[in-house]
């Protein structure tokens, strides 16, 4: 049996910050990611994510401010940079939109309203129309989500944890504090379980499940286009649509394009029996918005992917301590610009119960 201080389950983005942060307090750490390293099956692949500020709601407005210094800090650490601030935009109907600036506006965050001379002056690339209410957030932009993961993962083993491949968490058990991979044996004073899709299974009959809100694990789907002009600027950008759309986001990726894709689009699937073929009907619908309102990019794509997101009913994340285990379920899809601080959240409730 391997005994540690802590045991982290799932090598994502959470989990990696997790082990990060806990190796660096010296605590004796072993990380359990069930596939290889980079895979493709879960939530934090792909090259980029948007960073934001924007958010209707002042807590998460307060969460990604704290959330930036983190990020600097790991850049630092790395030796690496991780996030580019590129400037983020939020497009919608006024009352859609209404909420973000209030939101912002009092955490303190900086903001412009645009209008659609604005934008078409300063990113020719997008199309908004004149009854769209448009607010630019300087501090928006672009984190390396296959960099930060891998970053995290080898930053936490130069602090001397364990980080661990193809070992796969068969159960847990949250009052003895151990738990039985298909390698072997680990008890730890605190398990940290951030398996995303594969949580609820990992935690069922834990005594914890039943705080746990349902989760719905959904397949969703990425794809980058070109743009027609390298020399044109691109912020970030998320489009409330309403009306029971699926908002539409988007971000430059160096290299690759503009990615673009619908939000909370997917099927539920089964993370252990899904598909990895894109769904053609939803990729004609993000072709259609591209060729609608994204004049800047040739409207087809150039590559895709499919990726899970794991989301409670109302997109709040589960951080939470029970005995000898804390479950970290920061997802609903939009978890990952929170991903240092998330992990410094899930450290402390490993190493400080109570």
């Amino acid at each position: 049996m391997r005994r540690c201080d802590v045991l982290v389950v799932g090598a994502g983005a959470m989990g990696s910050a997790t082990a990060w942060q806990l190796a660096r307090q010296q605590a004796d750490v072993v990380l359990l990611e069930q596939f290889g390293q980079g895979h493709l099956r879960g939530s934090s692949h792909g090259a980029t994510r948007i960073f934001r500020f924007s958010y209707a709601w002042p807590e998460y407005v307060a969460m990604a401010k704290a959330a930036l210094p983190h990020w600097r800090e790991l850049e630092d650490d790395a030796d690496e940079p991780l996030l580019d601030i590129t400037g983020g935009l939020d497009i919608g109907a006024p009352a859609l939109i209404a909420p973000i600036a209030e939101a912002l506006e009092a955490n303190g965050a900086a903001f412009e309203q645009l209008g659609e001379a604005d934008v078409a002056e300063r990113w020719p690339g997008l199309a908004v129309n004149s009854d769209d209410a448009v607010l630019y957030s300087p501090d928006g932009g672009r984190l390396w989500a296959d960099r930060s993961v891998a970053a995290l993962q080898r930053r936490a083993a130069h602090y001397g944890a364990e980080v661990r491949y193809d070992e796969r968490v068969l159960s847990v058990d949250a009052n003895a504090g151990t738990a039985a991979t298909d390698v072997e044996t680990y008890e730890a004073d605190a398990i940290v379980v951030t398996a995303g899709a594969w949580l609820a299974d990992l935690v069922a009959g834990s005594g914890a499940d039943a705080t746990l809100p349902p989760l719905r694990v959904t397949r969703e789907q990425t794809f980058h286009f070109p743009p027609l002009d390298d020399d044109v600027a691109w912020p970030s950008f998320i489009h409330h649509r309403g009306d029971e759309q699926a908002l539409v986001y988007g971000l430059e990726t160096p290299g690759e394009g503009i990615k673009v894709a619908e939000d909370h689009a997917g099927p539920e699937t089964d993370p252990d029996d899904r598909s990895f073929v894109v769904d053609e009907i939803g990729r004609q619908r993000v072709i259609r918005y591209v060729t609608e309102r994204l004049p800047g990019l040739d409207p087809t794509p150039v590559t895709e992917l499919t990726c899970l997101y794991t989301s409670t009913p109302d997109g709040a994340f589960v951080l939470e301590r029970h005995g000898r285990l804390v479950i970290g379920s920061p997802c609903s899809g939009h978890g990952f610009k929170f991903t240092p601080l998330i992990g410094r959240i899930l450290a402390d409730l490993a190493t400080k119960p109570g």
